[in-house]
């Protein structure tokens, strides 16, 4: 998908929401096992119906997936074919490792799966992530300041020759290896003190915001700081929407949590 097209969707529908596919197979209502051959699709299936005219993305978490097998991946394949075109689709899959491997990642989410974009650890360095950058129309979506509590091993040290901090080198590095166009970044909203000082290293690339809901991750705050002319935020929730209702009921319960949220996020157009 284009970033003129992400944006028109995000404009027409006055929202910026992504919903978070993390299908935990411990959490889907247990009826869709006594009807249905495949339950984590019917699952994600009801979800996007319900949900696709609050939010404009899409995010399975691959790992859900993966713990089941090859039965899994058949979910997740069927899940991502499922997601309407007009929304942008994103494998939360962490992925990143030599340019060989890296590339054979790319494939299987770009080429095999339908996916707009991957989610990619930088730690290795440039090569790791170059693959990734050279399909069209496709997305790169580099690990930038995490809402995890453990991000503060690592993303917080400070570089004693520079002064910056970890993820401020990585904000700052990694910008150069694409463009705002096939670059966003992941800045979680538990941060939202950060926002503002991030916008300085990287203005106008989108910011995939992890950690509304459930993490209790702050709206007001993480747009206030973090949103430019184009929005350039997709605020995803995940458990909080998927999960609000764990009874046959779920995906009218999911409807009225991503209508919600996407009610307050049209306030700020």
């Amino acid at each position: 998908m284009k970033r003129a097209d992400l944006v028109e969707q995000i404009f027409t529908k006055k929202s910026f929401l992504c919903v978070g596919l993390d299908a935990d197979i411990s959490r889907v209502p247990r009826h869709l096992f006594d009807t249905h051959e495949d339950p984590i699709f019917e699952f994600n299936k009801q979800i996007i119906d319900a949900t696709a005219p609050y939010c404009v993305a899409y995010k399975p978490n691959t790992a859900f997936y993966e713990a089941q097998g090859v039965a899994g991946w058949i979910s997740l394949q069927k899940t991502i074919e499922y997601i309407p075109k007009t929304h942008f689709i994103i494998a939360d899959a962490k992925r990143g490792d030599i340019g060989n491997t890296s590339r054979q990642y790319a494939k299987a989410f770009f080429e095999s799966m339908p996916c707009d974009a991957v989610t990619v650890a930088p730690y290795m360095g440039e090569d790791s992530v170059a693959p990734f950058l050279e399909f069209d129309n496709k997305w790169v979506i580099v690990l930038g300041l995490t809402s995890n509590k453990g991000s503060s091993d690592f993303q917080f040290l400070k570089d004693t020759q520079s002064g910056k901090l970890f993820y401020q080198e990585v904000l700052e590095k990694t910008q150069a290896w694409g463009s705002i166009d096939n670059l966003m970044y992941v800045v979680g909203a538990t941060h939202p003190e950060k926002f503002e000082e991030i916008r300085q290293i990287i203005p106008d690339h989108f910011l995939l915001v992890p950690g509304v809901g459930a993490q209790g991750g702050d709206l007001d705050g993480l747009v206030k700081y973090g949103k430019n002319k184009e929005i350039g935020l997709l605020v995803n929730s995940s458990r909080g929407i998927i999960f609000a209702d764990e009874g046959p009921q779920f995906a009218e319960a999911a409807a009225e949590a991503a209508q919600s949220l996407s009610k307050r996020m049209a306030a700020y157009f």
